[in-house]
């Protein structure tokens, strides 16, 4: 049997990787090809490496085991989830329409209409949970379709077969971000999905030490386009954050389970405490759109947003944590605590974000692998 074979299970698929070894050495670990440039043997005889920004064997790796994982034909790894973003927009023409999640991360919303708008892009920022925005929300010129799906930080869940069909018809091309639930509990290319984006930086790495984006398809008409892209802008993953990004994705499938047990726990805690008054997770039976989560999905993250009866209580909150760290960012080991009204979503416009339901009374909490109780005891004190 060759070493990676497609009927092997998703947790020996992301333990394993693309590659097994190193075929020269023996190496377990993928080595780190600490290189920018590659030699010739002669004239027009390349290893398959001449340039780092061009490829990497180290990155290489990486993007062949997302690719894997997410059962694409193609990977390209960048230094950044931003970067993945902006160059997958490039696929599109001046004057297209692209139709996006209105509850997103703010910074793909000050990316599109910060600067993309002023090269004659469009956006319509809607709620992609809602199917009916979506068909109001099409032009003559609607070419794509980007969805967050689950949303952030409202946890929201936007069917991605029946918003793939829809664009399909129209002939545009269907982007997810998969940032949280990764492919160990979502696979959109499955469900009909174009492309698939990822900020590495979160789950995938998974201990807030590094920064990575990727982006994963099938598509042979953009393969190309999007390597030239990649190589043109020169935002690739250097090969240490790669090595980081190839290190963290191997314990990537215990940690979503554990990610996923603590979370149930706290949000079912969080959902009975006096001072909070509505708690958003994708396991919760009441949730809007539980039972899409149960066909898309195979389980839930350990992201957790939570409205406050009185806004009071959040800076006291943010103040008192001390296990959960207050910092920016989400999908590590450690528990972090986010405020997106002044953080994450600042740039985003005050109506659009009320909307979505980003008010002053909102907290995002990214639930790590601590023990639950441990992590209840450090609300609890917080809190009151």
């Amino acid at each position: 049997m060759k070493f990676f074979d497609s009927n092997l299970k998703i947790e020996t698929q992301i333990a394993r990787g693309s590659k097994s070894f190193e075929p020269v050495t023996g190496a377990v670990s993928t080595p780190v090809f600490q290189s920018a440039c590659f030699r010739h043997a002669a004239l027009y005889e390349s290893t398959g490496f001449d340039y780092s920004r061009a490829a990497n064997p180290t990155r290489q790796v990486l993007e062949n085991t997302m690719a894997i994982l997410e059962h694409g034909k193609y990977c390209l790894a960048f230094s950044t989830g931003m970067g993945a973003i902006s160059a997958i927009i490039k696929i599109f023409a001046p004057g297209d329409h692209i139709i996006v999640s209105q509850d997103l991360y703010g910074g793909t919303y000050r990316l599109f209409t910060g600067y993309y708008e002023h090269y004659g892009f469009a956006f319509s920022f809607i709620d992609t949970s809602d199917f009916t925005q979506i068909e109001a929300a099409v032009q003559p010129q609607t070419k794509g379709l980007f969805i967050e799906t689950p949303s952030n930080p409202m946890m929201k869940i936007s069917d991605i077969s029946r918003c793939a069909d829809f664009i399909h018809k129209r002939g545009g091309l269907l982007i997810t971000d998969n940032t949280f639930c990764t492919p160990y509990f979502q696979n959109p290319l499955d469900l009909g999905s174009d492309f698939v984006i990822h900020s590495g930086t979160k789950y995938l790495g998974g201990h807030n030490d590094t920064l990575s984006g990727f982006i994963v398809h099938s598509n042979d008409t953009y393969k190309d386009n999007l390597l030239n892209i990649q190589m043109s802008e020169g935002a690739c993953l250097s090969p240490f954050d790669a090595w980081l990004t190839i290190r963290g994705i191997k314990t990537l499938a215990l940690r979503m389970k554990k990610h996923q047990e603590n979370a149930a726990v706290i949000a079912q805690w969080l959902a009975a405490h006096s001072k909070v008054e509505k708690v958003f997770w994708t396991g919760f039976e009441n949730h809007p759109q539980y039972e899409l989560s149960r066909r898309q999905m195979r389980g839930h993250n350990g992201m957790i947003s939570f409205y406050f009866k009185e806004e009071s209580c959040v800076a006291s909150l943010l103040k008192k944590v001390k296990l959960i760290l207050f910092a920016e960012s989400l999908g590590g080991v450690e528990s972090l605590i986010t405020y997106p009204l002044v953080q994450t979503h600042s740039d985003i416009p005050d109506d659009m974000r009320r909307a979505a339901g980003i008010n002053e009374r909102l907290v995002r909490l990214s639930v790590g692998i601590e023990n639950a109780d441990d992590i209840i005891m450090d609300l609890e004190q917080a809190i009151n």
